[in-house]
């Protein structure tokens, strides 16, 4: 869910996340259950070790899998139901924040376009 494509963590900025500019990522065709759905982002910041990343994500509608870090997420804008093995069925949209533990296996149905705002954090980097 992050590229490349970020400012160093001692750099304080400020973003508009409905319309920043977002990068492709690549989305591994083993993980897309359903749809053509297209992954972007953006990492804003991101510590010197790694184990805290903060950026902007967004993907299209579609279904995919994956298997979460630990995450706190704000959306902006779109709705998607998220699926966790074993567990709850999350449904969310503008102005929900989620938290993701480390390690659930998830399945996203993204029914509109989905943006949110991340703060990823690891103990291992």
């Amino acid at each position: 869910m992050t590229t490349h494509d970020h400012q160093p963590a001692a750099v304080s900025l400020v973003a508009h996340i409905p319309d920043a500019d977002l990068v492709p990522e690549p989305l591994d065709p083993a993980q897309i259950v359903a749809g053509t759905p297209e992954v972007t982002g953006r990492v804003l910041s991101e510590s010197a070790d790694g184990s805290v990343v903060r950026g902007i994500w967004q993907i299209t509608p579609g279904t995919v899998t994956d298997t979460e870090a630990d995450e706190m997420f704000v959306v902006v804008s779109g709705r998607a139901t998220i699926l966790i093995e074993g567990g709850a069925t999350l449904e969310v949209g503008p102005g929900d924040v989620c938290v993701l533990r480390e390690g659930d296996r998830t399945t996203w149905t993204v029914h509109e376009t989905l943006r949110k705002a991340y703060c990823i954090t690891s103990s291992a980097a």
